[in-house]
């Protein structure tokens, strides 16, 4: 580890996440936010002019993450076992969603929840109260797949709590590994999402503006209510690897904090897995 603590390492081997604070400040962030507002035709201050609960945007900028919070590319570098396996194209993404997504960059693609299920009461994160899922439309999931290595959560605006920032099933990595251990076929995407019925643990995402949390790709997440009025900035740009997984590495200290976590889930500790249906990609 050259970033996270021993400590923090173990925190996303047992909860699935880690979250790294301030990376970067409210002056960097405000200036994307104004414009985000005028591409998207809303006044801040109206809401009446918020015609939508949520928006997804395109991005317009674009920051290199080691320049722009060297401590947060070093987390992600920690996590998946070393910058020298990360692709810094998240391959065939850029020919279904947006124009280009590199896993060396950030941008202002933001997801701004206004008042995204507002139409109900609040409830807590638990399995019948969220569209949960894993986050890959755009390939078939295996084990070992490498196009969404990593899952990230960037606050671009302040998150209490009840503020729509996104629930997480803690828990769920652990139950998708089992599962996607059973099935070297490997599996369509959304079929993960029953799963929530497996899982526990929940949490909802609230932190500062320029906090970032990175969590296990296996992750079900869903969206959450925002009845507090206050309009939620975050974005989470995926992370690639050049090759997929390796669940069988000669020496064990090679293990990517990924890889052990799904070890650890199968209870193993190295697994020769091979996939028996050919990788897919969809929307090409």
């Amino acid at each position: 580890m050259q970033t996270l603590t021993p400590t923090e390492a173990e925190h996303f081997l047992d909860k699935g996440y880690v979250t790294i604070p301030g990376c970067f400040t409210r002056d960097f962030a405000q200036p994307l936010i104004s414009h985000a507002y005028e591409r998207m035709g809303c006044d801040p201050n109206d809401p009446a002019t918020w015609t939508e609960p949520i928006r997804y945007l395109d991005h317009a900028h674009k920051f290199n993450v080691k320049e722009l919070c060297p401590k947060a590319w070093g987390a992600i570098c920690d996590i998946l076992g070393g910058e020298d396996r990360i692709d810094p194209t998240v391959r065939r993404m850029e020919t279904i969603h947006f124009s280009s997504v590199e896993s060396f960059k950030w941008s202002d693609a933001f997801i701004v929840n206004f008042r995204y299920g507002t139409d109900e009461p609040w409830r807590p994160p638990a399995p019948d109260t969220a569209r949960w899922h894993k986050d890959g439309s755009f390939f078939k999931h295996f084990l070992d797949s490498p196009e969404q290595a990593l899952l990230t959560v960037i606050q671009w605006t302040d998150t209490p709590p009840r503020s729509g920032g996104t629930f997480v099933a803690c828990d769920s990595f652990r139950h998708i590994a089992r599962y996607l251990a059973e099935h070297p076929e490997g599996a369509e995407p959304g079929a993960c999402g029953a799963l929530i019925d497996q899982c526990e643990d929940f949490i909802e995402l609230t932190g500062k503006t320029g906090d970032l949390t990175l969590l296990h790709p296996f992750t079900l997440h869903a969206s959450s209510p925002n009845p507090s009025g206050r309009p939620r900035f975050m974005s989470n740009p995926p992370v690639a690897l050049k090759e997929p997984f390796n669940f069988n590495r000669k020496d064990p200290a090679d293990f990517s904090l990924v890889e052990r976590g799904v070890l650890r889930a199968l209870g193993i500790e190295r697994y020769d897995f091979q996939i028996s249906a050919p990788r897919e990609w969809y929307g090409l």
